[in-house]
């Protein structure tokens, strides 16, 4: 009898205790994530700090980079808004990456700092030039359409000035002579004078009728 009680009273569970090993074992593994990413965070600032005269040569009204390290779960070296540098699963790996309307793609995966550097210098370097190519074009675009619509009010300017030259000269014009008659009224004189021509042969037969008679 002393003896099942001894063995229940070891195998009593305290709930306060199993709660304390949990809580315990959480902030280790919280204190684990957080200097892996304070670890990453560091690598990134390493990273951008090998980037910084890059950065710095921008032009300044050029707003489409962000040249940001991010906190985050994982921190981010933003370059732009579409790309960024991620540290691999290695912790040591650098990944630029960009996402796409195609989806995400891997720039590069390499753990060389120089390499990860150039890489997204060449990256600044073309989309600085995206983006002259795209001002010079909507330049041109507007210069086009500028030329287009002064010519169109010059041809309309040169068509009412000849409306109004025309105008004016007709004003000014001498009346035209009329010579002859009209040919509208030359059928009616031909019909009066034939009837005219009937009329007296028909008096003279009838004086003629009566003379003889």
């Amino acid at each position: 009898m002393s003896d099942t009680t001894d063995n229940r009273g070891e195998n009593v569970r305290s709930l306060r205790d199993t709660i304390r090993k949990v809580r315990t074992a959480e902030t280790e593994r919280a204190d684990v994530v957080v200097e892996l990413r304070d670890a990453e965070r560091a690598r990134l600032e390493l990273l951008a700090e090998e980037l910084r005269s890059v950065f710095n040569e921008v032009p300044a009204d050029d707003e489409q980079f962000i040249f940001t390290v991010a906190a985050g779960t994982p921190p981010r070296l933003w370059i732009d808004m579409t790309s960024y540098v991620v540290m691999g699963r290695d912790r040591r790996s650098y990944r630029f990456l960009k996402d796409t309307r195609l989806g995400r793609t891997v720039i590069l995966e390499s753990a060389k700092l120089d390499d990860v550097a150039d890489t997204i210098t060449h990256y600044v370097a073309e989309r600085i030039i995206e983006r002259e190519r795209a001002l010079e074009g909507d330049w041109l675009t507007k210069r086009v359409m500028r030329d287009e619509v002064a010519r169109r009010e010059e041809r309309q300017e040169l068509t009412r000035r000849q409306e109004r030259e025309a105008v004016a000269a007709s004003a000014f014009a001498p009346a035209p002579v009329r010579t002859g008659l009209d040919p509208r009224n030359l059928g009616w004189l031909v019909a009066a004078f034939l009837g005219g021509i009937l009329i007296g042969a028909a008096v003279l037969l009838a004086y003629a009728w009566v003379a003889v008679g």
